[in-house]
């Protein structure tokens, strides 16, 4: 569907999307949608509500991409990254 609208044999897509990203459409599509769940889960979402806005079937499902792609579970994942930036306006003592 996706080389058809490009222009592009089903081949001929994937060996251009290996060359240009370094996966093939289908693993690009997957690493970039979670690029996008991850962001929404530093934000602090709930795992359900990023699950859902990030398209995937269900938490469990978004669970199995985050192992499968980024080896470790959303709940650690969100720990590590969650954005940690101060309100504007605050001040800290030395």
């Amino acid at each position: 569907a996706v080389a058809a609208v490009v222009g592009l044999g089903p081949r001929q897509l994937h060996r251009r999307s290996l060359d240009a990203f370094g996966y093939g459409p289908r693993t690009l599509g997957r690493v970039l949608r979670l690029q996008r769940a991850l962001e929404l889960a530093r934000r602090g979402l709930p795992q359900a509500e990023v699950a859902h806005r990030a398209g995937y079937a269900d938490q469990a499902h978004f669970a199995r991409e985050v192992r499968a792609l980024a080896g470790t579970t959303p709940g650690a994942y969100a720990a590590a990254n969650r954005d940690t930036a101060q309100p504007s306006g605050s001040s800290t003592a030395a």
